[in-house]
């Protein structure tokens, strides 16, 4: 059943909001290449091997949860080809991808996958479909709570180029490990098409996305360690951008060092719903917890950009989706952000801090929540604890009422920003700051 764009659209006054502007801190056919053993934990490669490597492209993976309506992580899959797009920030000489099966209970079995160029909606341009391995074999098994990372493939890719990754799926699967909110469109056919060039058999489609959780690019030699990790919420993960359009401020950041001569890595680890400090039923793990898979296991990464704790705000009222978080305050949120930003020194990254955006006339504005916001921004503009800050008012509000969002930048719901908004804050952030 499909999971439409609409019913995504009528769930975001659910999720949370964040902006940038960066201010410094006071104070072939063949195959080749070694198998990568699947674990519990980042870093599936020799750490030589590892810094070989960036991220092109990457997500959040969640337990099976369906909040807003149908899709297709609770059943999960049998007999059939799941088909998804994405788009690589960086480019390179040879390609990978990553496999999650991190909240799956049983081990998963991967048929087989391929990649290709992205030609239009499901079809692959002719000519660059090409088979993935595992270990030098085209099938392979995930155990349960694992990823797994395929073998390298010499496979060209440039800067901002989109990609589709096709998994067969042949034995029934259990419930899936997937993203709950991508912005881009998944695909499905009945029975195995993982080497079709046309999307012809992929009649049914997702808003979500299932199993994929990176791709990562290299180009033969060591990569520098400047990678970027938007690590976050619903404002990190799109809400409110065109789906298929690339919109997401991620998205915007790595075109801007694309049009500037100096491609980056930009992977987006944001998960609508989510949370600093408490895990919830359907928003994922807290970050302070999911921080050390989704950010510190990425390669290359030499900077994160923390967009959290509007969730932890907000969601304990009525703008909560599910049954209501416990109260949080603003120490507890504090204490959340130092954890992250020690967690991200101790691996010698660079961590940037982003202030919240306005929530008035949005599900969670109340005087109340409005007070703790105001109190978590200043301790983010002025401990000097982050190493920049990146000043979500200043992106975001109107200026006529700096406790709403910008009327250019509102995608509807007061809380989230849209195309427009998107734009704007990549567009403020400074990228030699990055």
């Amino acid at each position: 059943m499909r999971t439409t764009h609409a019913a995504r659209r009528t769930t975001a006054t659910m999720l949370t909001a964040a902006a940038l502007t960066l201010l410094p801190v006071a104070g072939g056919e063949g195959l080749t290449g070694p198998a990568h053993a699947a674990t519990s934990g980042p870093g599936t490669s020799s750490q030589r091997d590892h810094d070989h490597w960036q991220g092109g492209w990457a997500t959040s993976p969640q337990a099976p949860a369906a909040p807003f309506g149908p899709n297709w992580s609770q059943q999960g899959f049998a007999d059939q080809t799941v088909r998804q797009v994405v788009r690589v920030s960086t480019g390179g000489t040879r390609a990978r991808v990553e496999l999650s099966n991190r909240y799956g209970s049983t081990p998963l079995r991967i048929t087989g996958a391929t990649v290709g160029r992205t030609d239009n909606g499901a079809s692959v341009r002719a000519g660059s479909l090409r088979q993935l391995s595992f270990g030098g074999h085209r099938s392979t098994t995930v155990p349960a709570g694992a990823e797994l990372t395929s073998d390298a493939l010499p496979f060209r890719t440039g800067a901002l180029e989109s990609l589709t990754v096709t998994l067969y799926l042949a034995e029934p699967t259990g419930p899936a490990t997937f993203h709950l909110i991508s912005s881009s469109t998944s695909y499905r056919a009945r029975g195995d098409h993982r080497s079709d060039r046309a999307g012809t058999a992929f009649t049914e489609t997702s808003d979500s996305s299932y199993y994929l959780t990176g791709v990562e690019v290299s180009g033969g030699r060591p990569a520098p360690r400047n990678g970027v990790v938007a690590f976050g919420d619903s404002i990190t993960d799109g809400v409110g951008s065109t789906p298929d359009a690339d919109n997401r401020y991620p998205d915007e950041l790595a075109e801007r060092f694309v049009a500037a001569g100096r491609p980056r890595s930009v992977v987006n680890q944001g998960i609508a719903g989510n949370q600093v400090t408490q895990d919830t039923e359907w928003a994922g793990e807290k970050a302070v917890a999911r921080f050390r898979k989704d950010v510190l296991g990425e390669p290359g990464v030499g900077t994160v950009i923390v967009l959290e704790g509007i969730n932890d705000i907000g969601a304990a009222g009525t703008g909560a989706v599910g049954t209501p978080s416990p109260e949080v305050s603003v120490a507890q949120l504090i204490a959340g952000h130092r954890s992250l930003i020690r967690q991200a020194h101790a691996k010698g990254i660079r961590a940037i801090g982003a202030t919240l955006t306005p929530i008035g006339g949005s599900a969670y504005d109340s005087p109340a929540n409005e007070a703790k916001r105001v109190a978590v921004n200043h301790w983010i503009r002025t401990s000097g604890e982050y190493d920049a800050v990146a000043d979500l008012d200043h992106a975001t509000a109107d200026p006529a009422d700096r406790t709403r969002i910008a009327p250019a930048y509102d995608s509807g719901d007061h809380l989230h920003p849209n195309d427009a908004g998107y734009h704007a804050m990549a567009d403020a952030l400074d990228l030699s700051g990055l």
